[in-house]
């Protein structure tokens, strides 16, 4: 599958693949572009050359209540003196006649609801442009007044501002149809660009349609009905075949996208030979069809997977759907009423265009688009649904024109107010924790990746759970730069600062986020530049974790150092003056831990098997020259890498409670028993002496640092009775692995 903004999600390709797909998408479109711009404005430019030798009667006109037309202005000379007055009819050269009313001023036939009326309007506009195309014509207005005009031709300065705005959109459409094709050469994408042409082709017939004065080109009239039934059936369809597409390809989705095309056929086939009597209800029906065959398709979609694209088109569906319904009903009620011109109901429909449009345009980068556009969007569904009403206030309740715009206009900002957070709910940004709960959370993970660098991959997906709530979350072996936002915004690509402990250097891997808020909701780029701030921070935090771990190891370097040259030079002088051999030994005993302690110091890391056979030795000799048996047990699964704090804590542990065997129990022995499993540390030391009653001892330097020094490894530690006689101490750390 492949989205209208970009990739796939599944698994993201590798940077330098990506970079050479991205180079390849860019070329494309420096290559392919251009010539379709060259195309699209050889098309535009035949339109034009249509419509600037056309001739017409440079004249603005108003339609009267009662189907008369007014003059209203005119650049004419001859005209200008008779503003104000009422045309009655139009004569030509050939002795043709024209009465004239309202249909003058209907360029389309595409929103008559009624059909005789319908052939009306045709038949009308192509008497006056015949009349026009043959020379001067006599207008003829009350009170017996006539002006003859020699029609000119229109020129580019007769087309009218409404003209380019529809020109420019239209061209927009097409190269944005071009650009997705170009980018995503993808038959998933193909029914976006058939939507884009035939948005385009509404959009420029719709600005032919609105120049101002009298007169089209031959053949417009006539031909336009079909077209614009034709553009408007087309994209529905192709909205079906791409509903079909994506985000998710449905199961049996080409026979769905075929049955919706050969309807669509079917309805243009019958209309074209004239035997489709309601041919406008028919198209209407076949449009708001697909709308809610689009809707259908979305939400299965959705079921089967939880993609917040589904959910966006689904609304976006919807929005134009319901828009279109209220459009049509409010047409066929004014029409049954009397009570409105074609020129009206034309304009209501203009307005839905224009926002059918603007959601076309949207729909590749709907996600990633300015807010700007994304209201624009809102604003013209906003102006369709306020013309829509006030058509049929004025149709049913016949309302005076300002109140039924007033009432209109506050329905439709009441409707805009609830409908803009459901539209753009799935491309709102994550509503966030509030701040000191935020921070709170942040700082936790900045402790735990200062605790365990290692870890911090593990660490950011957990606070990203929390932030996101995405459906799936898949570590990737590959590197990223920065956050991204992928597959039309379903899904998150955001770097993992893990730290190589062996290199000191970032491992190549990311963290994929697919679905967020549990697929109700699309990833945004605000998204994408919170993630970069809080790998910022675990960065600056793992890198803090560096130094600081540097440091330390240069200082303990250091204090080995001095330690072995002056300590241990100094023991061993007073081993060689020794006065008695039991002192010897001692000493002797003595400057061998220290080169064990400043071995262990000068290390970054220690084998939890070297670090045993050292304990064992060391209470061995400590225990024997107090006369205490020992028995010693150390079972481990697996030879595990203990840190320096870890070996330095356990270290000091066993050597505390050794000292405080030796000193206050009067033991005659002494049993150490240590297991590990998997992670679970369990060690206990136990002995038959003197000591009872742990509970009442005074904690003082000695058991409060076995305490505290437990504490750093994340375990606990816990003194009894050992039976008849003695006490045992029992130390558990429920992770050894992770490093602290």
């Amino acid at each position: 599958m492949a989205p209208l903004t970009g990739m796939p999600v599944d698994m993201p390709p590798q940077t330098p693949q990506r970079s050479a797909s991205r180079e390849r998408r860019l070329r494309r479109l420096r290559l392919g572009l251009p010539p379709v711009a060259i195309v699209a404005l050889l098309l535009f430019a035949t339109v034009l050359a249509a419509l600037v030798t056309t001739p017409y009667i440079d004249a603005s006109w108003l339609r009267e209540r009662d189907g008369d037309i007014e003059l209203a202005s005119s650049r004419q000379p001859t005209l200008r003196a008779l503003v104000s007055a009422h045309l009655d009819k139009v004569s030509g050269a050939g002795g043709q006649t024209l009465v004239a009313n309202d249909l003058l001023l209907q360029r389309s036939p595409r929103w008559t609801v009624d059909d005789e009326r319908r052939l009306q309007l045709i038949e009308a506009q192509q008497r006056l442009t015949s009349m026009l195309s043959q020379g001067p014509v006599t207008l003829h207005f009350d009170a017996d007044r006539q002006v003859r005009i020699s029609p000119a031709s229109r020129g580019l300065g007769g087309l009218g501002a409404v003209f380019w705005l529809c020109a420019g959109l239209a061209l927009s459409l097409v190269m944005a149809g071009a650009a997705v094709v170009l980018a995503h050469p993808h038959g998933q994408n193909l029914p976006y660009l058939v939507i884009a042409l035939c948005q385009a082709g509404s959009m420029l017939a719709i600005g032919t349609e609105t120049v101002p004065g009298l007169g089209l080109p031959p053949g417009f009239v006539e031909h336009s009905l079909l077209a614009r039934m034709t553009f408007d059936l087309f994209s529905g369809a192709a909205m079906v075949q791409l509903a079909t597409l994506q985000p998710l390809r449905l199961p049996g989705g080409r026979w769905i996208a075929a049955l919706t095309w050969m309807a669509c056929m079917v309805l243009l086939s019958l209309s074209a030979a004239d035997r489709l009597p309601g041919s406008w209800a028919w198209t209407q029906a076949g449009m708001v069809g697909c709308g809610a065959l689009t809707i259908g398709l979305m939400s299965w979609s959705y079921r089967i997977e939880p993609n917040p694209f589904a959910v966006l088109m689904r609304r976006l569906a919807s929005a134009a759907t319901a828009t279109l319904l209220l459009l049509s009903v409010a047409v066929v009620v004014a029409s049954g009423q009397g009570t409105l011109s074609l020129r009206d109901v034309a304009f209501g429909s203009v307005i839905w265009y224009l926002f059918l449009a603007t959601l076309t345009l949207l729909l590749p980068t709907f996600s990633r688009a300015r807010p700007l556009m994304r209201e624009l969007a809102m604003l013209t569904g906003t102006c369709a649904v306020a013309i829509a009403l006030d058509l049929f206030f004025v149709a049913v309740f016949s309302l005076a024109p300002v109140v039924s715009l007033s009432v209109a206009v506050f329905f439709s900002l009441a409707v805009y107010a609830g409908a803009r957070s459901w539209l753009l709910a799935p491309m709102s940004g994550q509503q966030m924790p509030g701040l000191e709960r935020m921070f709170e959370k942040l700082h936790l993970v900045l402790r735990e990746v200062e605790a365990r660098p290692l870890e911090s991959a593990q660490q950011l997906s957990r606070l990203l759970r929390d932030l996101f709530e995405p459906l799936q979350v898949h570590m990737l072996e590959q590197r990223a730069d920065r956050s991204r936002v992928l597959g039309s915004g379903s899904a998150l690509m955001v770097p993992a600062p893990t730290i190589d402990a062996a290199q000191g250097a970032p491992i190549d891997m990311a963290i994929l986020l697919r679905f967020a808020a549990g697929g109700k909701r699309m990833f945004s780029r605000d998204d994408a530049r919170l993630t970069d701030r809080v790998v910022e921070q675990l960065r600056r935090a793992v890198a803090y974790d560096m130094a600081v771990e540097r440091g330390r190891y240069e200082e303990r370097a250091r204090i080995a150092q001095d330690l072995h040259d002056d300590i241990g030079a100094r023991l061993l002088t007073l081993m060689y003056k020794a006065p008695s051999p039991d002192i010897e030994d001692y000493l002797r005993h003595t400057l061998k831990d220290l080169k064990t302690l400043t071995r262990g110091l000068a290390a970054n890391e220690q084998r939890l098997s070297h670090a045993t056979a050292e304990w064992k030795a060391d209470i061995t000799q400590r225990l024997a020259a107090a006369q205490i048996e020992l028995s010693w047990t150390f079972q481990f699964d697996r030879d595990i890498v203990l840190s320096v704090a870890q070996w330095s804590a356990l270290t000091r542990v066993l050597r505390e409670l050794v000292s405080n065997a030796i000193q206050h129990s009067c033991a005659m022995h002494v049993e150490v028993v240590a297991t590990l499993q998997g992670r679970r540390l369990r060690l206990t030391l136990a002995d038959d002496g003197i000591g009872r009653d742990p509970s009442g001892w005074a904690h003082g330097l000695g058991l409060g640092g076995v305490r505290k020094r437990v504490k750093l490894l994340g375990g606990s530690v816990q003194w009894a009775e050992n039976g008849r006689a003695g006490i045992v101490c029992t130390v558990l750390v429920a992770d050894l692995d992770a490093r602290h």
